[in-house]
């Protein structure tokens, strides 16, 4: 075995088994004296009897750089696509993941990256229970690409009186924020220029499973729930706009920004409502649950930042942005890619 990934190790022969049973087995939670994982086409999985439906997600990973303050690779993997699963209101259980492997990268990055991942399940409470490997010649794939494919169960779908999603949000529904803004697409920035800042900023990934399983459990039914990844909460907040057709009024003086992230972006000119989040989301709630839902959140960093509204006749749906001056504008997502590759 080499201290480098070859294109051999995606012949299909032994060196790819090799690969396999040596670096890749603790994807699938591989324990001395636990049983080998059984390495066939397909898993099978076994429904919780809880279970009133699933939520099925798929995405692809291919940030830069492959590690960077507080994650990496193969933990955002895991957690994105866990994270994605919870915006259904689904529990996280079962994921698939596609390791897309570039010739010349170090094994010892890629047994990172696998304990990464592995530990990551575990903190999602998730099992990876199938894959695939692939090797591509050296500049096809900056490293490492990572593709997943993830089910959750709806055990709590009996609660919602409709689907979670854009199309169930209502004129007087309140906007919550579950943190604060930007974390991830500062940490991303400075690994990938090497930015000394001072204190360091950690990317937020994290599991959103745990806050939305409170909510559920505190009896708050959401009209829905968006994290906030690639566009932050402005792209976030336009695509809900858009799929409810309403008007979403965001107070600007409510956002949080933890000082770190708010220097960095008065120095360089970003604007934190356009940043990079992977351990935010923002949960629509009917009026009513606002301080049910506040009370869950809230001791984790969680605040109330706006409302939904209707449309005003003739205008297409928008997001309205109440400044800290008291003026209002259009709050637009960005047109083109400030920071690529954060996720």
């Amino acid at each position: 075995m080499t201290d480098r990934i070859q294109l051999g190790h995606g012949g299909g022969g032994s060196l790819m088994r090799q690969l396999i049973r040596q670096e890749l087995l603790p994807l699938y939670g591989h324990r001395t004296g636990a049983p080998e994982p059984v390495l066939h086409d397909a898993a099978t999985l076994a429904l919780p009897r809880a279970a009133a439906g699933l939520a099925f997600s798929s995405d692809g990973y291919v940030v830069q750089p492959l590690e960077f303050p507080g994650g990496d690779i193969g933990s955002l993997a895991v957690i994105g696509t866990a994270n994605d699963l919870a915006m259904a209101a689904a529990r996280p259980r079962w994921l698939s993941v596609s390791l897309i492997l570039e010739e010349g990268l170090e094994l010892a990055l890629l047994r990172r990256v696998v304990a990464s991942m592995a530990a990551a399940a575990e903190r999602c409470g998730l099992r990876i229970v199938t894959g695939d490997t692939k090797v591509v010649g050296r500049g096809q794939a900056d490293g490492l690409f990572i593709c997943t494919s993830g089910i959750g169960s709806l055990e709590q779908a009996a609660l919602l009186p409709v689907p979670v999603g854009p199309a169930a949000i209502r004129p007087g529904d309140q906007v919550l924020l579950s943190g604060d803004l930007g974390r991830h697409g500062v940490a991303i920035l400075a690994a990938r220029h090497g930015l000394a800042l001072q204190p360091p900023v950690l990317s937020d990934c994290a599991p959103l499973w745990p806050q939305v399983a409170a909510l559920l459990d505190a009896a708050v039914t959401p009209h829905c729930l968006r994290d906030l990844t690639r566009g932050g909460l402005a792209a976030a907040l336009q695509e809900l706009a858009e799929g409810a057709g309403l008007e979403l009024r965001l107070h600007e003086a409510a956002v949080p920004v933890c000082e770190p992230v708010a220097r960095c972006c008065a120095l360089l000119g970003f604007e934190p409502l356009h940043l990079a989040n992977e351990g935010r989301f923002v949960a629509v709630v009917p009026p009513e649950q606002l301080q049910t839902a506040l009370a869950v959140l809230a001791p984790q960093g969680g605040c109330w930042v706006g409302e939904a509204a209707a449309l005003p006749t003739g205008l297409v749906p928008r997001v309205l942005l109440r400044t800290a001056l008291g003026t209002e504008r259009l709050l637009l997502p960005e047109s083109g890619e400030q920071l690529p590759r954060i996720c």
